[in-house]
Formats: structure tokens, sequence, C-alpha cells
């Protein structure tokens, strides 16, 4: 815990490099991705060089994001076991958006609606990565059954579709939450702001345990 201007350590350097380059990459396979997608998006393919340069350039970028996601995950696998606390947490989840909540069970360093995120994540990644894997043109795609590529095509698109509507949420909620996306910008976060959202994760560093 850092005396000056009251601030928390929350996410080291590693950490947060980590957590850039999965998202950048993510985003950057998001457009890409519906770019090859529907003709309604291939204007997004100007953003790779055109259509060429995005068929190319995507499987490559999901690999990275892969590779950072794994080492993401391990880090934060412990942090993001879901407790019958936040099974409650999540209870009154309603309340919480309405800011009405009161007597909730005290929260680690993840609350309940960022694990389940996480753990999302867990099973999205290498689904994606995998069919991914099975449809990679010219590369591997020849050497599994068409039936085989096309499923994984429809795999692939409702991973991708699942994957985006849970970054949405989590961007969302880091913007609805003051005080969260520095977390990620600068690796702190006030005393206060700890103490009120995850107040079970303060009284551990203040300890020294954590």
């Amino acid at each position: 815990m850092s005396n000056e201007q009251n601030l928390v350590q929350r996410h080291g350097t590693n950490e947060r490099l980590n957590h850039w380059v999965v998202a950048i990459t993510f985003v950057l396979l998001a457009l890409s991705g519906l770019a090859l997608f529907h003709p309604a998006f291939f204007f997004l393919t100007n953003l790779f060089g055109g259509g060429t340069w995005s068929r190319i350039l995507h499987p490559f970028i999901g690999v990275v994001m892969f590779v950072s996601f794994l080492a993401l995950a391990a880090k934060f696998r412990n942090d993001n076991r879901i407790t019958d606390a936040d099974r409650e947490w999540g209870k009154h989840l309603a309340e919480i958006m309405a800011n009405k909540a009161r007597n909730l069970p005290e929260i680690g360093k993840y609350n309940y609606g960022q694990k389940c995120l996480f753990w999302v994540l867990v099973v999205v990644v290498p689904t994606l990565m995998v069919s991914g894997f099975i449809i990679w043109q010219p590369y591997f795609a020849p050497a599994f059954p068409i039936a085989l590529v096309r499923f994984a095509v429809l795999i692939h698109a409702l991973a991708a579709f699942i994957g985006i509507i849970a970054i949405i949420v989590h961007v969302y909620a880091a913007i609805w939450t003051p005080g969260s996306i520095r977390a990620m910008t600068r690796g702190t976060v006030t005393a206060a702001w700890a103490r009120h959202h995850h107040p079970a994760w303060y009284k551990e560093i203040s300890k020294g345990v954590k």
C-alpha cells in the first residue's frame, strides 16, 4: 500500500501490459472478424489494408491474443475462484446497479461479475483458437473434412459473438464504476475505492497478506 495520496497497488506493470495486449488484439480481431463475417462490415477491412490483408492478419493476431490470454488466465485464476460470498453478492446485482444495496457480503479482489467474465473468456478464447485453427486457410483447413470446417465456422462465429458481448459489458461496467479504469492504466486505486468495492481484499492487503 502506498501512503502517497492514500493509494493502493492493484495491478503491477506486467499485469497491465498483458491486459492491454489482450484487449487491443481482441478489438482488432473483432473488427477484422466482423469485416470478414458480413458484407455490411466489409468497410472495416480498410483499417487493415484491405480484404486480403484482413484475412491474412486476422488469424495471426488471434495467436497473439491466445498466448497473451493464457498468461493472463494463469496469473488471475486463483483470484477468480467463485465463492459462496460471490454468489450471494450476485443475488443483489439489481440493487447494486441501483446503488441501493445494503449489508452485502465482503468481496475479494474481484466481484462476481468480474469472475463470471473471466470464466466466460476462459471458455471462449480457447474455443476461438481451436475453431480458428480448423478454418485457417490455406494452412490447416484443407487437412480437415469439409463438414468439420463448416461446423467450426459456426462455432467460431458463436464464440466471437459471446466474447464481444462479454467485453462490451466489461467496458461498460468499468466506465460505470468510477476509479476502475485507473487500476488498469496507473495500476493503483484509492484506499476508499478499495474499501467500498472490495472490502475483503482491502483487509488482506492492509494486513500485508497480499
